[in-house]
């Protein structure tokens, strides 16, 4: 069995990224491994765009930018708790992006959040964590951060 020495987090930097942030510290600590945070954002596409909003390319510019300046606070705010931690932001398709992410790291492990999609949302979009699950080269513990 491999060791875990690098972990990989994905959040999506809404309410509840910090418990899932304080779970996944925890877990580092108690293996001594490093923590990787990504976040990914998905570009709306042009059939998403409303009459006379701003162009699609300034949209998509600032939802980046505003996700960088949240995951530096996200790592701001954790170092004190753990030093061995970095983040990075992408742009593109979340479970690729993510599944891709955690091979390149050649990380052990990915802990990821659930969100408790239920019926038709879920039939229609599908869980991030499940597909992510399904498709990485490692283990994937997964954790309900609304519990």
């Amino acid at each position: 069995m491999q060791e875990i020495t690098k972990i990989v987090v994905p959040v999506d930097l809404e309410q509840h990224t910090q418990k899932v942030a304080d779970f996944a510290i925890y877990m580092a600590k108690k293996m001594g491994a490093q923590l990787r945070f990504i976040h990914v954002t998905e570009f709306y596409a042009s059939g998403d765009m409303m009459l006379g909003s701003p162009s699609l390319e300034t949209i998509n510019q600032e939802r980046v930018q505003r996700a960088k300046e949240v995951m530096n606070n996200l790592l701001d705010d954790n170092r004190a708790k753990y030093e061995n931690i970095s983040g990075i932001v992408y742009k593109g398709e979340i479970v690729d992006t993510i599944v891709k992410y955690a091979q390149e790291e050649q990380a052990g492990l990915i802990i990821i959040g659930t969100h408790g999609a239920k019926g038709l949302e879920k039939i229609l979009l599908g869980s991030v964590a499940e597909r992510v699950l399904k498709r990485a080269h490692c283990p994937t513990l997964t954790m309900n951060p609304y519990k």
